[in-house]
């Protein structure tokens, strides 16, 4: 009896592991294979010896004289490339703290069962999320120009603040939701103010989601491409913008340097927002 019973749960997990199983699980195999590979074929191209976008017969064959990284080389070197990696970081880092602010304290005032219409507010709010990009560009580029801001650094961290505050307020607001209002009320209680209680209560325990909220908005902004077209100038070209430019102008593998660069770049973002995230979680029991 102690073996048939031991040996049950075991029979049970067999049969479920059935022929579905493994079709369901080859499935999903082939479906991130046909997402992932066409990036995955840019990282050893990037290291060609030739200036060309297609593997060479050395490379086919393995042979190192076919490798290089002539191509990083000019990257690093190219007063082009630099300039707009240090306007991507510029705008992006300046448009990442706007869109924090603005997308904390937005999930902050919605987290308030008392404040009227929540749903059409947040719907207000997540709107540059699901607007097509173009649209909110070309909308972008005629409002601001009646300001003067088009092809100026502040016109354009004020555009990627639009568009990354959704992004802030949809993660703070799922932090919130398991944030214990009676901690407030406790500190309330010992004579702190609602900004201290805030800066020494809440914003300690949502701070992964706060930061969770920052990476997106700061891909968003590091990513974009089409707003920059719209509302930037010569001197606002940042790392997505120089490539466009590049594709049309002149093809160069320099491009796909970046492109591999830029592959390891949002893989750390994400094992960051990955880890931010079960941080949280552990943090909410």
């Amino acid at each position: 009896m102690l073996t048939a019973s031991a040996g049950a749960p075991v029979m049970t997990s067999a049969r479920h592991l059935g022929p579905g199983h493994y079709a369901h699980v080859v499935f999903c195999v082939l479906v991130f294979v046909f997402l992932i590979a066409p990036i995955l074929v840019v990282v050893p191209l990037s290291f060609n010896a030739q200036p060309y976008f297609t593997f060479t017969e050395g490379m086919l064959r393995l042979d190192p004289d076919a490798y290089s990284l002539r191509w990083y080389t000019m990257v690093a070197t190219s007063d082009a490339w630099l300039r707009a990696l240090a306007n991507s970081f510029l705008i992006g880092g300046s448009a990442t703290a706007l869109a924090t602010a603005l997308g904390t304290l937005a999930a902050l005032g919605l987290s308030n069962p008392a404040m009227p219409a929540r749903p059409l507010v947040m719907g207000l709010l997540i709107s540059p999320m699901v607007t097509p990009v173009v649209i909110s560009a070309a909308g972008m580029f005629f409002f601001y120009s009646t300001l003067g801001l088009t092809q100026t650094y502040l016109g354009l961290i004020l555009a990627h603040a639009a568009l990354g505050t959704p992004f802030v307020v949809i993660t703070v607001t799922a932090t919130l939701t398991g944030f214990d209002n009676n901690l407030l009320r406790a500190a309330a209680s010992l004579g702190a103010g609602p900004w201290r209680s805030f800066r020494r209560v809440q914003l300690p325990i949502i701070a992964p989601g706060v930061a969770s909220g920052a990476l997106f908005a700061f891909a968003t902004s590091f990513d974009e491409v089409v707003t920059v077209l719209f509302m930037g100038g010569l001197e606002q070209r940042t790392i997505p913008r120089e490539m466009w430019a590049g594709i049309r102008e002149q093809i160069s593998p320099a491009i796909l340097a970046v492109a591999t660069l830029l592959i390891i770049f949002a893989v750390a973002l994400m094992v960051t927002v990955e880890w931010l995230r079960r941080r949280s979680q552990r943090e909410r029991g």
